[in-house]
Protein backbone atom coordinates (compact mmCIF):
# COMPACT_ATOMS: atom_id res chain seq x y z
CA UNK A 1 0.00 0.00 0.00
CA UNK A 2 2.60 2.03 0.89
CA UNK A 3 4.47 1.67 -2.17
CA UNK A 4 1.19 2.23 -4.21
CA UNK A 5 1.06 5.66 -2.35
CA UNK A 6 4.25 6.97 -3.03
CA UNK A 7 3.89 5.92 -7.22
CA UNK A 8 0.68 7.64 -7.07
CA UNK A 9 2.32 11.14 -5.04
CA UNK A 10 5.08 11.10 -7.92
CA UNK A 11 1.92 10.92 -10.76
CA UNK A 12 0.23 13.77 -9.47
CA UNK A 13 3.84 15.74 -9.41
CA UNK A 14 4.67 15.18 -12.85
CA UNK A 15 0.88 15.70 -14.00
CA UNK A 16 1.34 19.52 -11.96
CA UNK A 17 4.89 20.08 -13.43
CA UNK A 18 3.17 19.46 -17.00
CA UNK A 19 0.13 22.32 -16.21
CA UNK A 20 2.51 24.43 -15.33
CA UNK A 21 4.20 24.00 -18.51
CA UNK A 22 1.24 24.81 -20.41
CA UNK A 23 0.72 27.96 -18.97
CA UNK A 24 3.36 28.95 -21.27
CA UNK A 25 1.31 28.33 -24.74
CA UNK A 26 -2.32 29.90 -26.12
CA UNK A 27 -5.28 28.35 -24.31
CA UNK A 28 -7.20 26.80 -26.95
CA UNK A 29 -10.77 27.24 -27.58
CA UNK A 30 -12.10 24.04 -26.98
CA UNK A 31 -10.01 21.95 -24.71
CA UNK A 32 -8.98 18.28 -25.69
CA UNK A 33 -9.27 15.23 -23.91
CA UNK A 34 -7.12 12.54 -23.42
CA UNK A 35 -9.48 9.48 -22.96
CA UNK A 36 -9.46 7.30 -19.99
CA UNK A 37 -9.58 3.11 -20.38
CA UNK A 38 -9.08 1.14 -17.10
CA UNK A 39 -5.82 2.20 -15.92
CA UNK A 40 -5.74 5.39 -17.55
CA UNK A 41 -6.40 9.05 -16.57
CA UNK A 42 -8.73 11.84 -18.12
CA UNK A 43 -7.80 15.05 -17.78
CA UNK A 44 -8.47 18.77 -20.05
CA UNK A 45 -5.39 20.54 -21.72
CA UNK A 46 -6.14 23.73 -19.13
CA UNK A 47 -7.40 23.74 -15.97
CA UNK A 48 -6.89 21.00 -13.09
CA UNK A 49 -9.76 18.46 -14.30
CA UNK A 50 -8.75 15.22 -13.44
CA UNK A 51 -10.73 11.82 -12.82
CA UNK A 52 -8.86 8.54 -12.22
CA UNK A 53 -10.17 5.28 -11.29
CA UNK A 54 -6.69 3.83 -10.35
CA UNK A 55 -2.82 4.60 -12.64
CA UNK A 56 0.13 3.41 -12.33
CA UNK A 57 3.31 4.52 -13.80
CA UNK A 58 5.41 2.17 -14.87
CA UNK A 59 8.72 4.49 -13.24
CA UNK A 60 11.31 1.68 -14.95
CA UNK A 61 10.18 0.97 -18.61
CA UNK A 62 13.01 2.39 -20.73
CA UNK A 63 10.39 4.49 -23.17
CA UNK A 64 9.19 6.45 -19.78
CA UNK A 65 12.51 6.96 -18.88
CA UNK A 66 14.24 7.68 -22.23
CA UNK A 67 11.00 9.92 -23.66
CA UNK A 68 11.61 12.67 -20.92
CA UNK A 69 10.81 16.30 -21.85
CA UNK A 70 13.83 17.26 -23.56
CA UNK A 71 14.04 13.84 -25.73
CA UNK A 72 10.55 14.08 -26.88
CA UNK A 73 11.03 17.66 -27.75
CA UNK A 74 14.00 16.43 -30.03
CA UNK A 75 12.31 13.28 -31.33
CA UNK A 76 9.27 15.84 -32.75
CA UNK A 77 11.26 18.43 -34.16
CA UNK A 78 13.89 16.46 -35.89
CA UNK A 79 13.43 17.01 -39.67
CA UNK A 80 15.08 13.40 -39.88
CA UNK A 81 13.39 11.45 -37.93
CA UNK A 82 9.78 13.09 -39.33
CA UNK A 83 11.10 11.81 -42.81
CA UNK A 84 11.82 8.77 -41.32
CA UNK A 85 8.29 8.27 -39.64
CA UNK A 86 6.40 9.35 -42.29
CA UNK A 87 7.96 7.13 -44.62
CA UNK A 88 7.53 4.08 -42.63
CA UNK A 89 3.79 5.22 -41.64
CA UNK A 90 3.06 5.33 -45.51
CA UNK A 91 4.26 1.71 -45.79
CA UNK A 92 1.98 0.36 -42.76
CA UNK A 93 -0.90 2.00 -44.52
CA UNK A 94 0.43 0.27 -47.72
CA UNK A 95 0.44 -3.18 -45.54
CA UNK A 96 -2.80 -2.66 -44.20
CA UNK A 97 -4.82 -2.01 -47.60
CA UNK A 98 -7.33 -0.34 -45.76
CA UNK A 99 -10.31 0.56 -48.52
CA UNK A 100 -12.16 2.53 -46.49
CA UNK A 101 -12.53 5.52 -43.41
CA UNK A 102 -11.34 3.04 -40.66
CA UNK A 103 -11.06 3.69 -37.03
CA UNK A 104 -7.65 2.99 -36.11
CA UNK A 105 -5.00 2.54 -32.90
CA UNK A 106 -1.95 3.93 -32.85
CA UNK A 107 0.05 2.05 -30.61
CA UNK A 108 2.82 4.31 -29.57
CA UNK A 109 1.74 7.07 -31.15
CA UNK A 110 4.51 9.22 -29.27
CA UNK A 111 3.84 13.12 -30.31
CA UNK A 112 1.30 12.29 -32.85
CA UNK A 113 3.81 12.36 -36.25
CA UNK A 114 1.99 9.00 -37.70
CA UNK A 115 -1.97 9.98 -36.14
CA UNK A 116 -1.18 13.55 -38.62
CA UNK A 117 -0.36 11.53 -41.89
CA UNK A 118 -3.75 9.47 -40.45
CA UNK A 119 -5.48 11.95 -40.10
CA UNK A 120 -4.26 13.34 -43.86
CA UNK A 121 -5.68 10.39 -46.02
CA UNK A 122 -8.00 11.44 -48.60
CA UNK A 123 -11.09 9.50 -49.81
CA UNK A 124 -9.62 8.76 -52.94
CA UNK A 125 -7.11 6.56 -50.95
CA UNK A 126 -9.79 5.18 -48.71
CA UNK A 127 -9.87 8.00 -45.84
CA UNK A 128 -9.95 10.15 -43.97
CA UNK A 129 -9.80 7.70 -40.72
CA UNK A 130 -10.39 8.18 -37.14
CA UNK A 131 -7.59 7.39 -34.96
CA UNK A 132 -6.86 6.72 -30.98
CA UNK A 133 -3.25 6.52 -29.67
CA UNK A 134 -2.10 5.57 -26.90
CA UNK A 135 1.63 5.80 -25.26
CA UNK A 136 3.58 5.43 -22.15
CA UNK A 137 5.50 9.31 -21.84
CA UNK A 138 3.06 11.59 -20.76
CA UNK A 139 5.86 14.28 -22.17
CA UNK A 140 5.15 12.62 -25.90
CA UNK A 141 1.04 13.30 -25.28
CA UNK A 142 1.68 16.47 -24.04
CA UNK A 143 3.56 17.64 -26.99
CA UNK A 144 0.86 15.98 -29.24
CA UNK A 145 -1.52 18.05 -26.99
CA UNK A 146 0.21 21.27 -27.99
CA UNK A 147 0.14 20.75 -31.72
CA UNK A 148 -3.79 19.85 -31.46
CA UNK A 149 -3.81 16.77 -33.23
CA UNK A 150 -6.58 15.33 -34.80
CA UNK A 151 -7.03 12.01 -32.68
CA UNK A 152 -7.92 11.11 -29.26
CA UNK A 153 -5.06 10.09 -26.82
CA UNK A 154 -4.70 7.47 -24.15
CA UNK A 155 -1.89 7.58 -21.26
CA UNK A 156 -1.35 4.02 -20.99
CA UNK A 157 1.51 1.02 -20.90
CA UNK A 158 0.81 -1.48 -23.59
CA UNK A 159 2.61 -4.26 -21.78
CA UNK A 160 -0.37 -3.77 -19.28
CA UNK A 161 -3.19 -4.81 -22.32
CA UNK A 162 -4.65 -2.41 -24.43
CA UNK A 163 -7.46 -0.78 -22.76
CA UNK A 164 -10.76 -0.93 -25.31
CA UNK A 165 -13.78 -3.02 -25.75
CA UNK A 166 -13.35 -6.15 -27.86
CA UNK A 167 -14.00 -5.59 -31.45
CA UNK A 168 -13.53 -1.46 -31.48
CA UNK A 169 -10.63 -0.76 -34.27
CA UNK A 170 -10.55 -1.56 -37.64
CA UNK A 171 -7.07 -2.14 -37.85
CA UNK A 172 -3.79 -1.09 -36.04
CA UNK A 173 -0.43 0.66 -36.84
CA UNK A 174 2.49 0.67 -34.24
CA UNK A 175 5.99 2.53 -36.09
CA UNK A 176 9.12 1.83 -33.44
CA UNK A 177 7.20 1.15 -30.14
CA UNK A 178 6.95 -3.15 -29.74
CA UNK A 179 10.46 -3.88 -29.12
CA UNK A 180 10.45 -2.41 -25.66
CA UNK A 181 7.99 -4.85 -24.31
CA UNK A 182 11.03 -7.24 -25.05
CA UNK A 183 13.27 -5.22 -22.58
CA UNK A 184 13.43 -6.47 -18.48
CA UNK A 185 14.53 -3.50 -16.09
CA UNK A 186 14.52 -6.21 -13.20
CA UNK A 187 13.66 -9.45 -11.96
CA UNK A 188 10.02 -8.92 -11.41
CA UNK A 189 9.44 -7.51 -15.36
CA UNK A 190 8.75 -10.61 -17.87
CA UNK A 191 9.23 -9.49 -21.31
CA UNK A 192 7.31 -12.75 -22.52
CA UNK A 193 4.59 -11.95 -20.27
CA UNK A 194 4.60 -8.27 -21.05
CA UNK A 195 4.17 -9.17 -24.99
CA UNK A 196 1.31 -11.84 -23.84
CA UNK A 197 -0.89 -9.58 -22.52
CA UNK A 198 -0.34 -6.78 -25.57
CA UNK A 199 -0.89 -9.23 -27.83
CA UNK A 200 -4.08 -10.95 -26.54
CA UNK A 201 -5.20 -7.60 -26.04
CA UNK A 202 -4.98 -6.44 -28.91
CA UNK A 203 -6.46 -9.44 -30.73
CA UNK A 204 -9.49 -8.65 -28.70
CA UNK A 205 -9.01 -5.34 -29.79
CA UNK A 206 -9.65 -5.18 -33.09
CA UNK A 207 -12.46 -6.84 -35.14
CA UNK A 208 -13.00 -10.40 -36.97
CA UNK A 209 -11.05 -9.73 -40.07
CA UNK A 210 -8.56 -6.48 -38.77
CA UNK A 211 -5.23 -6.33 -39.48
CA UNK A 212 -2.23 -4.72 -37.69
CA UNK A 213 0.99 -3.77 -38.77
CA UNK A 214 3.94 -2.97 -36.45
CA UNK A 215 7.08 -1.81 -37.52
CA UNK A 216 10.02 -2.77 -34.99
CA UNK A 217 13.67 -2.62 -34.74
CA UNK A 218 14.54 -6.21 -33.19
CA UNK A 219 17.83 -6.10 -31.07
CA UNK A 220 18.94 -9.81 -32.28
CA UNK A 221 16.99 -12.89 -33.76
CA UNK A 222 16.01 -13.54 -30.41
CA UNK A 223 13.47 -10.48 -29.86
CA UNK A 224 12.35 -11.17 -33.45
CA UNK A 225 11.25 -14.69 -32.64
CA UNK A 226 10.40 -13.62 -29.01
CA UNK A 227 7.45 -10.59 -30.78
CA UNK A 228 6.40 -13.10 -33.69
CA UNK A 229 5.97 -16.13 -31.40
CA UNK A 230 3.72 -14.17 -28.95
CA UNK A 231 1.39 -13.04 -31.84
CA UNK A 232 0.67 -16.51 -33.48
CA UNK A 233 -0.16 -17.47 -29.37
CA UNK A 234 -2.61 -14.86 -29.14
CA UNK A 235 -4.08 -15.63 -31.95
CA UNK A 236 -2.66 -13.65 -35.23
CA UNK A 237 -1.86 -15.03 -38.60
CA UNK A 238 1.08 -13.64 -38.32
CA UNK A 239 4.63 -13.12 -40.72
CA UNK A 240 7.14 -10.53 -40.99
CA UNK A 241 7.95 -7.79 -43.95
CA UNK A 242 11.78 -7.19 -44.15
CA UNK A 243 12.35 -3.83 -46.33
CA UNK A 244 16.11 -3.50 -47.15
CA UNK A 245 17.20 -6.77 -45.89
CA UNK A 246 20.95 -6.96 -45.07
CA UNK A 247 20.98 -3.58 -44.85
CA UNK A 248 21.70 -1.52 -41.66
CA UNK A 249 18.59 0.31 -42.71
CA UNK A 250 16.66 -2.75 -42.43
CA UNK A 251 12.89 -2.44 -41.24
CA UNK A 252 10.41 -5.08 -40.18
CA UNK A 253 7.34 -4.92 -40.42
CA UNK A 254 5.27 -7.23 -38.71
CA UNK A 255 1.75 -7.77 -40.04
CA UNK A 256 -1.05 -9.53 -38.25
CA UNK A 257 -4.43 -10.51 -39.15
CA UNK A 258 -7.47 -11.37 -36.98
CA UNK A 259 -9.59 -14.50 -38.37
CA UNK A 260 -13.01 -14.59 -39.31
CA UNK A 261 -12.83 -11.80 -42.59
CA UNK A 262 -11.51 -12.81 -46.03
CA UNK A 263 -7.75 -13.16 -44.98
CA UNK A 264 -8.64 -16.24 -42.86
CA UNK A 265 -5.45 -15.73 -41.04
CA UNK A 266 -3.15 -16.45 -43.90
CA UNK A 267 -0.93 -13.26 -44.72
CA UNK A 268 0.95 -14.11 -47.79
CA UNK A 269 -1.98 -12.40 -49.37
CA UNK A 270 -1.36 -9.31 -48.09
CA UNK A 271 1.59 -8.87 -49.49
CA UNK A 272 1.23 -11.07 -52.51
CA UNK A 273 2.44 -8.98 -55.52
CA UNK A 274 3.07 -5.85 -53.84
CA UNK A 275 6.14 -4.36 -55.33
CA UNK A 276 10.02 -5.44 -53.82
CA UNK A 277 8.38 -8.15 -51.71
CA UNK A 278 9.96 -11.56 -51.74
CA UNK A 279 7.78 -14.13 -50.16
CA UNK A 280 9.60 -16.82 -48.17
CA UNK A 281 7.00 -19.32 -46.65
CA UNK A 282 8.99 -20.88 -43.81
CA UNK A 283 5.59 -23.33 -42.40
CA UNK A 284 5.56 -24.51 -46.48
CA UNK A 285 9.25 -24.90 -46.75
CA UNK A 286 9.78 -26.72 -43.37
CA UNK A 287 6.14 -29.00 -44.24
CA UNK A 288 7.94 -29.84 -47.51
CA UNK A 289 10.98 -31.09 -45.90
CA UNK A 290 9.19 -33.08 -43.16
CA UNK A 291 7.21 -35.20 -46.09
CA UNK A 292 10.22 -35.45 -48.45
CA UNK A 293 12.46 -36.57 -45.58
CA UNK A 294 9.65 -39.41 -44.55
CA UNK A 295 9.95 -41.12 -48.66
CA UNK A 296 12.26 -44.18 -48.18
CA UNK A 297 15.08 -44.09 -51.31
CA UNK A 298 14.61 -40.39 -51.73
CA UNK A 299 17.61 -38.79 -52.36
CA UNK A 300 17.59 -36.96 -49.20
CA UNK A 301 16.78 -40.25 -47.19
CA UNK A 302 19.42 -42.06 -48.96
CA UNK A 303 21.71 -39.20 -47.97
CA UNK A 304 20.79 -39.48 -44.37
CA UNK A 305 21.34 -43.69 -44.30
CA UNK A 306 24.80 -42.89 -45.87
CA UNK A 307 25.97 -39.95 -43.30
CA UNK A 308 24.79 -42.53 -40.69
CA UNK A 309 26.57 -45.01 -41.90
CA UNK A 310 30.11 -43.50 -42.38
CA UNK A 311 29.53 -42.01 -38.22
CA UNK A 312 29.87 -45.99 -37.91
CA UNK A 313 32.93 -46.03 -39.38
CA UNK A 314 31.70 -48.04 -42.40
CA UNK A 315 32.84 -47.73 -45.83
CA UNK A 316 30.43 -45.66 -48.56
CA UNK A 317 30.59 -45.66 -51.50
CA UNK A 318 30.96 -41.71 -52.34
CA UNK A 319 27.81 -39.89 -53.61
CA UNK A 320 27.45 -37.98 -57.07
CA UNK A 321 24.59 -36.61 -58.87
CA UNK A 322 22.84 -39.98 -60.32
CA UNK A 323 22.32 -40.72 -56.29
CA UNK A 324 18.83 -41.00 -55.38
CA UNK A 325 17.89 -40.26 -59.20
CA UNK A 326 14.39 -41.51 -60.03
CA UNK A 327 15.10 -44.53 -62.36
CA UNK A 328 12.56 -45.49 -65.35
CA UNK A 329 10.88 -48.78 -65.50
CA UNK A 330 10.54 -50.31 -68.31
CA UNK A 331 7.73 -52.96 -69.46
CA UNK A 332 8.15 -56.16 -71.39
Amino acid sequence: MAANAKQRKETWEVINDREKDLNDYDSIDKPTEVLLGEDCMLFHELGKVVQARSYRVSVGAPPDLFYNDSESRKYTTSSRIQNVQAEMTHRALELLQLDGPSLILDIGCGSGLSGEILSAVTSTDGGPHIWIGMDISPYMLDIALRREVEGDLVLSDIGDGIPFRPGSFDAAISISAIQWLCNAESSEVSPQARLSRFFNGLYAGLRRGGRAVCQFYPKNELQRSMISSAAVKAGFGAGILEDNPGNKNAKFYLVLTVGGGAVQGDITSVVLNMRDVDIQDARRRSSVGKIESKRKGNKAWIMQKKDQMQRKGKVVKASSKYTGRSRRRLAF
